[in-house]
């Protein structure tokens, strides 16, 4: 399945029509041993990503807000010439977890063309998105579940990884 624009546009539609569908898959998954399951996301992950252009999207930066730890705070308060206190009173707010989050979505820093305007110096959260290379899928399978409808190429993984023998 090639990533198109409609499927950009219906992401939130198909993954809730197969919600409970993926969430069967997933529990299978999750039984499944933990090294095959992480070289099989990451060839996913590798081959996916190879034909996705994220910028087509920003699904992410426009709904999701990352957590950002003090280090990513430092950092950008740093890139941005102002001190951390101004930069958590300026962009961010505490959310339900006390964590620091933007405080608006889409994200202040996305720019129109779907770029980062801190890219170098973005969020370790937003660094990681979507989480699909990373070791010990296991950990992160319910997060994979939610985030197929916000990223298509999250989408996409796991409708290939359907199809692979784990």
């Amino acid at each position: 399945m090639e990533i198109t624009k409609q499927i950009i546009a219906d992401i939130k539609a198909l993954a809730f029509k197969n919600k409970k569908d993926n969430a069967t898959f997933f529990r299978q998954v999750a039984a499944k041993p933990p090294g095959k399951v992480d070289e099989a996301f990451q060839k996913l992950h590798e081959e996916v990503f190879s034909e996705v252009n994220c910028l087509d999207c920003g699904n992410c930066c426009k709904s999701l807000g990352p957590k950002l730890n003090s280090t990513d705070i430092r950092r950008i308060s740093g890139a941005l010439r102002i001190k951390p206190s101004e930069f958590e009173q300026k962009y961010l707010r505490m959310d339900e977890d006390d964590d620091f989050v933007f405080s608006t979505m889409p994200c202040v820093f996305l720019a129109e063309d779907n770029t980062c305007k801190i890219y170098e110096d973005r969020p370790r959260a937003c660094r990681e998105y979507p989480h699909t290379d990373q070791r010990k899928m296991h950990q992160v399978l319910d997060i994979t579940l939610k985030n197929m409808s916000t990223c298509p190429a999250v989408f996409e993984i796991v409708e290939r990884l359907k199809k692979v023998k784990i």
